[in-house]
């Protein structure tokens, strides 16, 4: 199964110019979303992850069943205010202004193997942020894991010293 076919794109959204990788038609095909929970699982089978970190909203939807089926606990990561405990703060760089992120401080233990998956990677601003409070908790990020990698934003290049794996890689 080439996965790039069951993947809709959208020309102009969410503005013009911008070419949207659309992954509910991932979700909605029973069979594709297995495959794809599955790819990610076979690469991270025998790195001994203790954690899968999934930042809002759509690193759930992958890191969730990934952190299933490596037996492995999921801890998310959010936008301000929408975690109950106290949290640890980041705030990052975007094309246009600055965003935040939160996790709860105590989510990762010293010495905890860590992996990120989320949905995309384009520039790098967010997982790079969501790396940065991994480790200020002492937590080691073993890999980065993504479905689809826009490759022509350069992303990869924030974050070179990071194992990175990515399901479907586009060009614009």
């Amino acid at each position: 199964m080439e996965l790039k076919n069951s993947i809709r794109v959208i020309e102009n959204f969410p503005k013009e110019g911008i070419s949207f990788k659309d992954i509910t038609t991932i979700l909605q095909d029973g069979k594709v979303l297995k495959q794809t929970i599955d790819d990610i699982v076979e690469y991270l089978r025998d790195k001994q992850i203790d954690v899968i970190v999934g930042p809002e909203a759509r690193g759930f939807l992958f890191g969730v069943p990934v952190a299933y089926a490596l037996g492995a606990g999921f801890v998310p990561v959010r936008k301000p205010g929408k975690l109950p405990y106290e949290t640890l703060q980041i705030e990052y760089e975007l094309e246009y202004g600055t965003d935040k992120l939160e996790i709860h401080k105590d989510a990762i233990k010293p010495g905890q193997r860590v992996v990120i998956v989320d949905d995309l990677l384009a520039t790098g601003g967010t997982v790079a942020a969501v790396t940065k409070l991994i480790e200020q908790m002492g937590g080691d990020v073993i890999s980065l894991n993504f479905v689809i990698e826009l490759t022509d934003l350069h992303g990869k290049e924030k974050l070179k010293d990071y194992d990175i794996m990515s399901l479907v890689k586009y060009n614009s």
